[in-house]
């Protein structure tokens, strides 16, 4: 009688041999990539106290899972974000290290709520950051590394979707000036809401809406409308960075997108696969908190392979080289071809065979026979 598998937590799932297999191969190329930019890797705890990676944002800390140490008596977390933690590596055991430094990881995050489009809670997060500089180099150098890092790990017909997230408050502080609702006007914005602008009096904003879609074209609207020239020098960063990767990936402009963006300051992209809504990753500019009054500028990324290594990524068929071993084979000779790259399944009984332990080939006196 089989026993019926226990039921994990809404959210949490088993990955099953060749999906683990595939998840492996995905995360090796994707990191192998970035290490050949020269972004050394680093491996942060699963958990942590729960100030280092909720800070100082009760709405962050509140989205945490949390639980209590049985050690130190005090609140741990669960990470939902590695990027925090590389944030703290970079300020703490590596405050020293040469800047601008750059830095990779792969590892599981979890979430203490799904979304719909997104049910799984806990998730693959692979990225890079690079800190130090928040320059247009460094700007430039990371979409590279993401989108190098994404063909590597066999990604096709990507399309990047460049935002602005600091776009509302250049233009508050200058020519337009916003409702005293700022928040709210940026809302508006993100959700393409023209009435809404109407309502908040903020009609001059308007045109922005228009500034969205295939990216030479919205950018040239972007162009049109700064016409006060306070958008000029984030309008040819953007041009500069699509410049070196025409061609190589699909490229999109939303200037007032914000979901994603929350801690972003100047820059920020969405990385989009097909047959996929969501986005697969995103990156862009941001601050790393050092001390009270103090921050650092980074840019980085992260990719959140699982959908795409569910939809097949990385899946390969059974290998032809996995050869059966029957009882009493030569021990030597079954050694030699595992460090040829053959996959041995021995038998541990004398009704194991080849053929139902999925092996194309059995090791006979001499060597590999076709089962």
């Amino acid at each position: 009688m089989i026993k019926a598998p226990a039921l994990l937590p809404e959210g949490l799932r088993d990955r099953l041999p060749e999906q683990a297999e595939a998840t492996s191969r995905v995360t090796r190329a994707l990191v192998d990539a970035m290490r050949a930019h020269g972004y050394g890797r680093v491996a942060p705890p699963l958990a942590e106290f729960r100030e280092t990676l909720g800070g100082n944002n009760e709405r962050a800390a509140r989205d945490l899972l949390r639980f209590t140490d049985p050690v130190s008596q005090r609140t741990l977390a669960l990470r939902p974000d590695i990027t925090r933690q590389v944030g703290r590596i970079a300020t703490s055991l590596l405050a020293a290290a040469a800047r601008p430094l750059r830095l990779c990881y792969a590892g599981q995050v979890v979430k203490l709520r799904a979304s719909q489009l997104r049910p799984a809670r806990e998730m693959l997060q692979v990225g890079a950051e690079l800190i130090g500089s928040d320059s247009v180099a460094a700007a430039h150098e990371i979409v590279i590394v993401a989108l190098e890092a994404l063909e590597a790990a066999g990604i096709k017909a990507i399309t990047l979707d460049f935002t602005l997230p600091d776009v509302v408050d250049l233009l508050a502080d200058g020519p337009l000036p916003a409702p005293a609702d700022r928040q709210a006007l940026r809302d508006a914005l993100d959700a393409k809401d023209a009435g809404a602008l109407m309502r908040l009096g903020a009609e001059a904003y308007l045109p922005l809406l228009h500034a969205a879609g295939p990216f030479d074209a919205a950018i040239a609207e972007l162009r049109a409308f700064d016409t006060a020239g306070v958008l000029a020098s984030r309008i040819e960063a953007l041009e500069k960075i699509a410049a070196a990767i025409q061609g190589r990936a699909n490229l999109t402009l939303d200037p007032t997108e914000r979901h994603g963006f929350a801690y972003q300051s100047w820059f920020g992209f969405s990385i989009f696969a097909p047959g996929f809504g969501d986005a697969i990753g995103r990156g862009g500019a941001y601050a790393i908190p050092v001390g009270e009054d103090q921050e650092e500028p980074a840019t980085g990324f992260s990719l959140y392979p699982d959908p795409l290594i569910e939809a097949g990524l990385g899946m390969e068929a059974p290998s032809e080289r996995r050869i059966f071993l029957p009882l009493g084979h030569d021990a030597d000779l079954a050694a030699s071809l595992r460090a040829d790259g053959w996959h041995t399944v021995a038998a541990l009984t004398d009704t194991d065979d080849a053929e139902r332990l999925g092996c194309a080939y059995t090791l006979g006196p001499d060597g590999p026979v076709e089962a």
